[in-house]
């Protein structure tokens, strides 16, 4: 039913501002609309609206993520811009934070100005 519409992407927000910042200027997204109730940004075709919540209830879990063609330069790029990626210890991470999955892709965590989880995958 849903096959040929497009999706379009939430992440809530605490701080508007500070949220806009960080997708735009740490990240590099566009920003193509703004208002009291979204920041909307243009992730490679996808609407990623940017909402402000009260209260972030943060999930134990990643909540977006970005296929990468070249992770390490993603990942140093985006290092770089002041991020810090997250490291579990359960994982065999590269020193830059990047874990190669049994399936062969390489996958790399850091948090948003909120604490989302959010994620960079090259796949193998």
């Amino acid at each position: 039913m849903l096959t040929s519409s497009d999706l379009i992407a939430f992440v809530p927000t605490e701080n508007l501002p500070r949220a806009r910042d960080f997708y735009q200027r740490v990240l590099g997204l566009t920003l193509i609309e703004e208002g009291p109730y979204a920041c909307v940004f243009d992730a490679s075709g996808t609407s990623l609206r940017i909402t402000p919540v009260e209260t972030i209830v943060r999930a134990p879990y990643t909540v977006l993520g970005w296929r990468v063609d070249d992770i390490d330069a993603a990942v140093a790029g985006i290092t770089a811009a002041g991020v810090t990626f997250t490291r579990y210890p359960e994982l065999d991470q590269s020193e830059a934070g990047i874990w190669l999955s049994p399936s062969g892709a390489k996958v790399a965590w850091f948090t948003d100005a909120d604490g989302n989880t959010l994620s960079l995958t090259e796949f193998a």
